[in-house]
């Protein structure tokens, strides 16, 4: 009964949010309509980089304003071309894009026509046959608007979809930067300026994600929320469904099974569901059978004075839970050690745009890997690659584009507004997700300074509110005696890059800065520790012996003398380890950087360096422990499990 109360009080937490953005999917109710390709594009080169505004662009096609180049989407549209000035464009670009939108769309005024983009930076404004429609601030998170009644006022004319985009950045924004203006006319021309940025990739800009139309009916599902947990082997599954578009409707509800037959149902808008025999979702390599899905299905049938609609829509929920003590993580009650990556989207080319092989290589390398977990480093990533990891088993710690936020000014009312903005829409979205297991609210902030820790103790206590059922960190550098933010997380993560920027060369000191790093974070705070970042950059191919900076000797031997503190302190409150970086990735130009950050033990292009198999058989290692623990534990005196792409010494336990 209290598991049930506890159900009921942790989904009203997550109901707070007052709207939904639930992933769109087809089914008998809903289409879908992709307008991925090629669009119109235009850069305002005006010097106020306002002319597209003034000028009134978005009223007529985009050709009709000036020269337009084809851009593909979703992409960054700064490698597309060879223009140096595109490439680190910085204002207002503009797309455009002409659709023809089915009769059926049009003639059916009962029929909701919703345009989304999955993501574009930073700020967006959105019209569709010159109308605004809609208006966003922030990148990498998704934002729609209803323009079904727009398309109607006129329905011989084409859907002309105009969207603006700037990638500007200042102190409130997410991530923070500055612009800096040149006036000195004896070196720089007039109007030069240069975009500021405490971060360490490159900042592409452009429409990333996919941008799309799909209806509803009138009366729709709008929302689904759902809470999991289990008692023994019964999965109680907790769900609210919030409606729009009608005050009284009929809904059935269905749990079903990965074979699509039928577990549970109810008739009822909330509820909780038991699950006999229940298959619960475990992470990659800690189960023989990781990343179970039940499918969530709900049918709303609203009725009015002329007509009956129907909605359908269709929720992966995966069953299981997650609790953090003083020394340990654990998933399903159980231990988990994550042994991941760190991450970014970046690709040659597309830049930070959605690219499907690209996922599929790096998930099929990650499982190579062994890693079992990655962090989303600095900024949400795309859903669907949540989706993956949801289907594939692999843990994710979600984080908020709250990276660079370095300066005092940062810290003040309007930024913390814009930040709790951010944290809702990615709670919104993310929220069930079984692969999410810890919301990270920013990465290496300047905590230290006397703002962040009302700053941190709002962001993180409001983060809890809208979520209670997941801990809440934040990323931070290995100085903790003046941290302020430390306090209020569930979970420490740290960054240190010990022999690489401190000592570096110095390999020899990396166990005893390290040992202190972990004694001295435990000792104040007394809470789990991830190593959240660690690594060295590597030139591909360059080799030297003894080991030095940026070849590949020296990149395999800071990570084995990590490795040898890790083995000691995972037995006591380390309960992780994520390498800096999974690939290597563009950065902007600078003196530290020869094309980009080289500390991925995988090139770009995605292949190894003499790193990845020191991980490889690490990770392993490890995974091959946590089954023989998880064994023992259930009292089980004889198991043969065979993992996907597992050696053969791996095979047995």
């Amino acid at each position: 009964m209290l598991r049930v109360l506890w159900l009921f009080a942790a989904l009203d937490a997550v109901l707070l949010l007052d709207t939904g953005m639930l992933f769109p999917r087809e089914s008998s109710s809903r289409e879908l309509k992709e307008l991925n390709g090629l669009w119109a594009f235009r850069a305002d080169r005006s010097p106020n980089r306002n002319q597209g505004f003034e000028s009134a662009w978005y009223k007529s096609r985009l050709a009709e304003t000036g020269p337009v180049i084809d851009m593909p989407v979703p992409a960054s549209y700064n490698d597309i071309t060879q223009d140096p000035t595109l490439r680190d464009f910085i204002g207002w670009v503009w797309y455009e894009r002409e659709v023809t939108v089915p009769t059926r769309w049009i003639t059916d005024d009962g029929l909701r026509v919703v345009l989304r983009v999955g993501s574009a930076h930073y700020y967006s404004v959105v019209w569709v046959n010159g109308v605004k429609v809609t208006e966003h601030e922030g990148g990498h998170l998704p934002f729609e608007a209803e323009i079904g009644t727009l398309l109607r006022k006129d329905p011989t004319m084409p859907c002309r979809i105009t969207i603006a985009v700037n990638n500007t950045l200042d102190l409130h924004t997410l991530p923070p930067g500055t612009i800096l203006y040149m006036t000195d006319r004896t070196r720089y021309p007039a109007g030069f300026f240069v975009q500021n940025t405490n971060f360490d990739f490159f900042n592409y800009a452009g429409i990333h994600r996919p941008v799309l139309l799909y209806t509803t009916p009138k009366a729709y599902v709008d929302d689904i929320t759902v809470v999991t947990d289990f008692l023994d082997d019964t999965g109680l599954v907790r769900y609210g469904v919030s409606v729009k578009g009608t005050t009284s409707a009929a809904m059935k509800v269905t749990l079903m099974d990965n074979g699509g037959h039928c577990v549970v149902s109810s008739n009822q808008a909330s509820g909780v569901l038991k699950v006999p025999n229940v298959n619960l979702w475990w992470p990659y390599l800690m189960h023989e059978n990781p990343g179970y899905l039940y499918s969530l299905e709900v049918r709303l049938k609203a009725t009015d004075e002329s007509s009956t609609s129907e909605d359908v829509y269709t929720l992966p929920v995966g069953i299981r839970t997650v609790n953090v003590s003083s020394t340990q993580f654990f998933i399903n009650n159980k231990p988990f050690y994550f042994h991941g990556v760190n991450k970014h989207e970046d690709a040659d080319i597309r830049g930070k745009g959605l690219d499907w092989p690209l996922i599929v290589k790096d998930f099929n390398l990650m499982k190579w890997l062994g890693a079992n977990s990655f962090r989303t480093s600095h900024y949400p990533y795309a859903e669907e690659i949540l989706q993956m990891c949801d289907r594939h088993g692999i843990v994710v710690i979600d984080e908020s584009p709250g990276v660079g936020i370095k300066d005092i000014r940062s810290f003040g009312n309007a930024s913390l507004t814009h930040h709790l903005a951010v944290m809702d829409e990615l709670v919104r979205r993310d929220k069930n997700h079984p692969s999410v297991v810890m919301w990270s609210v920013a990465n290496e902030p300047a905590a230290e300074m006397p703002p962040a820790e009302n700053y941190f103790k709002t962001l993180i206590k409001h983060t809890k509110a809208l979520d209670p059922t997941r801990p809440v960190t934040y990323i931070t550098d290995s100085n903790f005696s003046r941290d302020k933010g430390a306090p209020f997380v569930d979970v420490i993560c740290v960054n240190s890059y010990f022999s690489w920027y401190h000592d570096p060369g110095h390999v020899e000191v990396i166990p005893l800065q390290l040992n202190t790093q972990f004694e001295d974070w435990y000792g104040k705070y007394k809470k789990p520790i991830i190593q959240s970042e660690y690594g060295a950059d590597v030139v591909p191919g360059l080799h030297n012996d003894p080991p030095v900076m940026f070849t590949e000797e020296y990149q395999k031997v800071v990570l084995q003398q990590y490795h040898s503190v890790f083995d000691q302190k995972r037995k006591k409150y380390v309960i992780g380890e994520l390498i800096w970086n999974f690939a290597d990735f563009m950065t902007t130009q600078g003196i530290m950087r020869v094309v980009g950050n080289k500390k991925g033990i995988f090139t770009r292009q995605r292949q190894p360096k003499a790193a990845a198999f020191i991980l490889k058989e690490r990770y392993w290692r490890l995974a091959n422990e946590t089954v023989h623990s998880n064994v023992v534990t259930q009292g089980l005196s004889t198991v043969h499990i065979r993992w996907p792409q597992t050696p053969t010494w791996l095979s047995q336990v």
